[in-house]
């Protein structure tokens, strides 16, 4: 059935589902790139000691990760359900408008990092906890600022990831039909996001950084079988989601704008 044939609450069921999911993309995409500046330990947040696996020659690994890769799986599950409601369309939509709203995030923070700051705010006696001097204005640039090369690394390799996703999610649904969600969100997990954890670091480090090779590949896989790990970790949620989806539009409904998103009509939305 034509989503144009579906009734106005039905249609208006589909409206609020899309509008929450791409809130919770949205929100959870642009917070990511934010946050994702910061570098964290996982060994010492855990309390254990250092992993310290030599790979690649002299590069010797730890577990360190952006901060924004807490979120990611986030990014991945909401990434699905959209999918399979909504189709490759919904997730293009989303994930062209998301890349838009980041690199517009990106421009306000270079505008306000560039201004000058008030006299009072840039104290030189200003104090962290402990006592210790320190320049909040360099501070505050410091963290919001990122350079041009991890700023386009970022955006190309997540509208990689998320068209990848997208095109592999659907193969395998006419695949699998409305069974083995399991298989569908967890392969095209695992394939969009091998492109997507080498695509940011050989951009954003390679190309305009100086890593070498051999860092860019040991960090880009420890990126990649955390967001894998994740993807598997996190597959209970997804039925959960789904099951509260398939609730509020009706089992039959859920179904049939599942299979419409899969073999999208000729006039969609």
């Amino acid at each position: 059935m034509p989503l144009r044939e579906k009734s106005a609450t039905q249609a208006d069921k589909l409206n609020k589902l899309f509008m929450i999911l791409s809130g919770i993309f949205l929100t959870n995409a642009i917070l990511a790139e934010i946050i994702g500046v910061k570098i964290f330990s996982a060994e010492a947040t855990l309390g254990i000691p250092q992993a310290q696996i030599p790979l690649l020659g002299e590069y010797v690994l730890d577990f360190n990760l952006t901060a924004g890769s807490i979120i990611w799986p986030v990014v991945f599950i909401t990434t699905d359900i959209i999918n399979e409601y909504f189709g490759i369309k919904g997730v293009k939509r989303i994930s062209f408008l998301t890349a838009g709203l980041i690199a517009y995030v990106f421009a306000i923070i270079f505008i306000v990092t560039s201004l000058e700051p008030a006299a009072f705010w840039l104290d030189v006696n200003k104090q962290d906890a402990e006592g210790n001097p320190f320049n909040i204005h360099l501070a505050f640039n410091t963290i919001f600022r990122q350079g041009l090369g991890i700023i386009i690394g970022s955006l190309v390799a997540f509208l990689a990831g998320q068209l990848l996703d997208a095109f592999v999610f659907q193969k395998l649904r006419r695949i699998t039909g409305s069974g083995k969600i399991w298989l569908r969100a967890t392969g095209s997990t695992l394939v969009s996001q091998l492109a997507d954890s080498f695509v940011v670091l050989i951009i954003a480090f390679k190309i305009f950084g100086n890593w070498s090779w051999p860092q860019v590949i040991s960090v880009a896989a420890l990126n990649y079988l955390y967001k894998s790990g994740s993807a598997v970790l996190l597959t209970p949620l997804l039925y959960v989601a789904h099951g509260a989806i398939d609730r509020y539009l009706g089992i039959r409904n859920a179904s049939i704008q599942a299979e419409e998103a899969s073999h999208p009509p000729e006039t969609t939305v």
